[in-house]
């Protein structure tokens, strides 16, 4: 006789579950969120409404047909597409307000397979405000600003400074980290305007790259490099401004605007007058920067 013998079947690997909140080294901080059927549910049930309130079926006036023929109507994927954009915005705001999150920039949304039925999960990236840590830039500053005033040669003229040297002198003293989440995301628009830019002259991507003899890759950590650099020009400037309180006043802004020749130009800048501050201030802690 074979003598029969039985296996345990093999148990299913259990999955971690994720941490609702994850906080990356760079700063990065990761949200995931997992959002219940019933949830996702009651929310489609008021989209449906809605699109039903503005739909025009043939034979009837608009939101006017009996609510089971105005569903076998509606545009599927259309309320699919305004679901997933309801609860994700409604989730993620509660997931900040939880966990008290002020982010600095919108956040990059990841979902996961969706079904009508199950429960949706998704991961938000965001970033606050990086840390800004001033070391002494001032003597930094001071003395770049000394060795230009050396005459090396008699009758040469003593190096001249650009703003940019003397800003980043002030930098080399300062530690900011910038989550790469807020660098990515300036890299991803730098890189649209410039396809943007190279459409107009007639080109396309392929035919930039091969003219300027360089990969896509490289293409993408030169303008990276960019984005770090300019990002922390900006956040050095507003620490600094902040350190010395550095202001704008509304005076500041009228005169600037004063300045604009072009009519039309002005009423549109006076429409965001927050921007023009932070113009301004930014260009008032430069000027204090280059009289240190």
């Amino acid at each position: 006789m074979v003598k029969e013998t039985t296996t345990k079947n093999a148990q299913p690997k259990l999955e971690t579950p994720k941490k609702e909140l994850v906080r990356h080294p760079d700063g990065t901080i990761e949200l995931n969120v997992t959002v219940n059927p019933e949830t996702i549910k009651k929310e489609r049930v008021k989209i449906e409404e809605f699109f039903i309130k503005n739909l025009t079926v043939s034979g009837f006036r608009k939101g006017m047909a009996p609510k089971e023929i105005a569903r076998k109507n509606l545009n599927e994927e259309k309320v699919r597409e305004e679901l997933l954009r309801k609860v994700v915005t409604d989730e993620y705001k509660k997931a900040i307000e939880k966990h008290k999150i002020q982010p600095v920039i919108t956040p990059q949304i990841h979902i996961e397979a969706f079904e009508d039925g199950q429960e949706l999960k998704f991961t938000a990236e965001v970033a606050e405000e990086p840390k800004v840590e001033l070391g002494d830039y001032k003597k930094a500053i001071k003395e770049i600003l000394s060795k230009s005033k050396i005459v090396v040669e008699k009758g040469k003229e003593p190096q001249k400074l650009s703003v940019d040297d003397i800003i980043t002198a002030g930098i080399t003293k300062t530690k900011i980290s910038i989550p790469n989440v807020i660098i990515e995301r300036e890299v991803n628009r730098l890189l649209s305007q410039m396809i943007d830019e190279i459409r107009l002259l007639g080109m396309t991507l392929e035919t930039y790259l091969e003219s300027k003899k360089i990969t896509v890759e490289a293409l993408r950590e030169e303008y990276k490099n960019r984005a770090e650099r300019d990002i922390k020009l900006e956040f050095f400037l507003r620490k600094v401004a902040d350190e010395n309180k550095i202001t704008v006043t509304a005076e500041d802004i009228t005169a600037a605007i004063a300045k604009i020749e072009d009519k039309n130009q002005q009423e549109e800048i006076k429409k965001n007058p927050y921007l023009v501050a932070s113009i301004i201030r930014q260009q008032k802690t430069i000027d204090f920067l280059t009289q240190i």
